[in-house]
């Protein structure tokens, strides 16, 4: 059986001295991951396990960002225990923040911007998750906060802690937003309603809703690009 170690490659087929030669973007997924969990097994180098990985959720990294530890071990790769599997989670997660931070929002000025940095922090979640911007007169976010989480089908919003949060932070303004895991961008008339119901309730307060975005993989959806604003 021939000597499958990385240490046998030629040097600039190596994962870490390609990166240091040719730099990081030349290197595959699956040579990022090898660099990642160090070594293979007996008898496949750490590349072939980490294709046999990515094969495992077919080649495509946003499944493998939305798996736990205890989902990466269930595949049964073999030649990632649980200390490589924290490894591998534990760098998804820091590319998911660096999204975060390159798309951070002050000022909402369009729903594209709103919606891009929604997407950046909900894209790997599979479970609904309601969230709230609260303005100023400037349209500078004052806070922002999750106010429920829910499961796979949808979460439930309560429109009192809503606004109850509004005149906690002094704000004239709000955005309402949440996620479709299932990928779907279409409002559903449980949306709607909550929309009404909220936008009603936020004018006696002389607090307006400028908008309801739904995010998901596919996209974004606004309520108030729409008209249903």
């Amino acid at each position: 059986m021939p000597n499958t170690s990385i240490k046998n490659w030629a040097i600039d087929d190596r994962p870490r001295e390609k990166l240091l030669l040719k730099g990081n973007s030349v290197l595959s997924n699956a040579e990022l991951l090898a660099i990642l969990i160090n070594n293979g097994t007996k008898d496949k180098s750490a590349v072939d396990v980490t294709k046999t990985l990515l094969a495992a959720v077919e080649n495509d990294l946003q499944k493998l960002g939305k798996l736990t530890v205890k989902e990466i071990l269930k595949l049964k790769i073999k030649g990632i225990g649980e200390a490589k599997a924290i490894t591998i989670a534990a760098a998804l997660e820091l590319g998911l923040r660096r999204d975060v931070a390159e798309k951070k929002l002050d000022v909402v000025i369009q729903s594209k911007d709103v919606a891009e940095y929604l997407r950046a922090q909900f894209k790997f979640k599979k479970h609904e998750i309601f969230a709230v911007l609260y303005l100023n007169r400037a349209n500078k976010i004052k806070h922002s906060e999750i106010v429920s989480e829910g499961g796979i089908t949808g979460t439930v919003a309560d429109p009192r802690i809503i606004l109850k949060k509004a005149l906690e932070n002094d704000a004239v303004s709000i955005i309402l937003c949440h996620n479709h895991p299932s990928g779907s961008l279409k409002p559903s008339r449980a949306d709607e309603e909550l929309t009404r119901k909220i936008t009603e309730a936020a004018s006696y307060f002389d607090i307006k809703v400028l908008d309801h975005i739904i995010v998901s993989e596919e996209g974004y959806y606004s309520f108030a690009d729409e008209g249903l604003l």
